[in-house]
């Protein structure tokens, strides 16, 4: 391709090459730019003023904007859109830091989410301080343990009281109990929460009734619920049941809807209605994470004995103690659950070679489940002094580039999953932050990351879950530089709000 085609091709994809701004803040040179919105991969020199993207040029960015700006050599690294994960359970500031590590730079937990009448309080204590855009969900699970137990529990943090208590997982509310369980989710859109997280999984109490009612609650916001299935995990026979349930209810209401982890078996068949659905409009989407493993408190519905062994046909031998670094067996599960109901573990499901299967599967998402140590540890300790905890929370996006890397498989794809797939379905909702993220283009919130796409590795594993990965040399938050050569700097504050604006329906 000439020169003058590749000009023109590059404005076709990245607009009209510059923002007038009084001046550049930097400028990066001869990146190799990935853009997965519009499908552009090529090298170019980009300049930030701001919190934007303000010119994008083969050309090099030397004119009176230039002036002053602080350069960086990014020949032989890739510039991509920063990383978006919606499904991160660690919500306090050292969970930020070890996330930056991993290329994030936009943090959501809409599966677990935060106990609705909390939801502005969470929202405004993070605003002006956190390292990275924050988000939540209004808890499903929350809601029903503050109903039906009368615990109050904010988020994540939290949540290992309420999941002490006794029915907010297996009592079937009273039509009473059901519209305060409501109400409660209600009070968690109207303060912007970006939807309603859904544990369902861990629920069987939940009827489809109850889980009907909060679909069409959140639709009547224009917002999506985000569901661990129901049965999951499940079996190639019955997994696809789960996710029929909430798409189901989501074409009947004309509502979106989000599935959480399907990468479990029965995969491909929910990920062949997932796609079906959204060649006919509809907003619907699904996440999987790259590890074969997966984690949670040892007291969930689905490790008795009457599913795991009986119907699952799965062993206790296969469930790990990231804390004592042990393997279990029937015994000593039932003796650690007795004594510690909501301790973590983490349970091994599915085969390693569907692993790479996931990478760049067309409609989903890339999403870590993150679940570090939930404890207030200080924001600058070194993060290999965190607790031991599911490789995911500090690895999940440098294993995908590895994958990447090492099974040949191309880039793009799994940069969309990684950014733009999330900013897509989000900006649909109406979820006008996200329209501006996700994306390589003149006029986008500079939320980038600068990687070098022959050494970017993790290096978290299931003996030693809290070690971050390494091979990214910038991550920029609204075009400020939260991490250089793998440092985070800890006093920047650049991270924002990722919610709508409080409101009624």
């Amino acid at each position: 391709m000439g020169t003058k085609e590749w000009a023109a091709l590059l404005t076709l994809c990245l607009g009209s090459g510059a923002v007038a701004a009084p001046g550049y803040d930097w400028v990066l040179t001869g990146a190799r730019v990935m853009d997965p919105a519009s499908g552009f991969d090529g090298v170019a020199n980009v300049a930030l003023a701001g919190d934007r993207i303000a010119a994008i040029s083969e050309a090099p960015l030397t004119g009176a904007e230039a002036t002053g700006a602080q350069q960086i050599d990014a020949r032989g690294l890739v510039l991509a859109p920063g990383f978006i994960d919606t499904h991160y359970h660690g919500t306090l500031p050292i969970h930020y830091r070890l996330a930056l590590r991993n290329g994030v730079t936009s943090i959501m937990d809409l599966e677990f989410g935060t106990l609705g009448d909390e939801v502005g309080a969470w929202y405004e204590e993070r605003t002006g301080s956190s390292l990275i855009n924050f988000g939540t969900a209004s808890s499903h699970e929350l809601a029903r343990a503050a109903v039906l137990d009368g615990v109050r529990a904010r988020d994540t943090s939290e949540a290992a009281k309420a999941r002490r208590a006794p029915r907010w997982s297996r009592a079937v509310a009273t039509d009473a109990e059901q519209a305060a369980i409501l109400q409660m989710l209600e009070a968690g859109l109207e303060a912007g929460a970006i939807g309603v997280g859904s544990t369902l999984g861990y629920m069987p109490g939940v009827t489809g009734k109850g889980l009907y009612d909060i679909q069409a609650l959140a639709g009547r916001y224009g917002r999506q619920v985000s569901v661990h299935l129901r049965r999951t995990p499940g079996t190639d026979v019955d997994e696809i049941n789960g996710a029929q349930e909430i798409l189901a209810n989501a074409v009947a209401l004309k509502v979106p809807a989000m599935i959480n982890h399907f990468n479990n078996p029965g995969w491909r068949q929910v990920h062949t209605l997932l796609r079906a659905l959204q060649a006919q409009g509809h907003n619907v989407w699904g996440e999987i994470y790259p590890y074969a493993a997966g984690s949670t408190t040892i007291n969930a519905v689905f490790f008795e004995r009457a599913n795991w062994v009986e119907r699952l046909g799965r062993r206790y031998e296969d469930i790990f103690d990231p804390t004592a670094q042990r393997f279990l067996d029937e015994e000593s599960f039932l003796t650690l659950r007795e004594r510690d109901p909501t301790h973590v573990v983490i349970a091994y499901k599915m085969p390693e070679a569907d692993v790479v299967q996931w990478l760049g599967l067309p409609g989903t998402t890339l999403a870590s489940d993150g679940l570090p140590a939930l404890q207030p540890f200080p924001l600058d300790m070194p993060l290999e002094d965190l607790p031991n905890a599911h490789p995911r929370a500090a690895g999940t996006y440098a294993k995908a580039l590895r994958l990447a890397r090492e099974e040949g498989l191309p880039l793009m794809p799994i940069l969309r999953q990684t950014s733009t797939e999330s900013a897509e379905h989000l900006a649909a909702l109406g979820l006008s932050a996200m329209a501006e993220r996700g994306r390589v283009q003149v006029g986008a919130i500079a939320d980038l990351v600068l990687f070098d796409p022959d050494t970017v590795t993790d290096h978290s594993t299931y003996a030693e879950g809290s070690r971050p990965a390494t091979g990214f040399a910038y991550v920029f938050v609204a075009g400020e530089p939260v991490l250089k050569a793998d440092r985070v700097d800890v006093t920047a504050t650049p991270g924002r709000a990722l919610r709508f604006p409080p409101s009624s329906p």
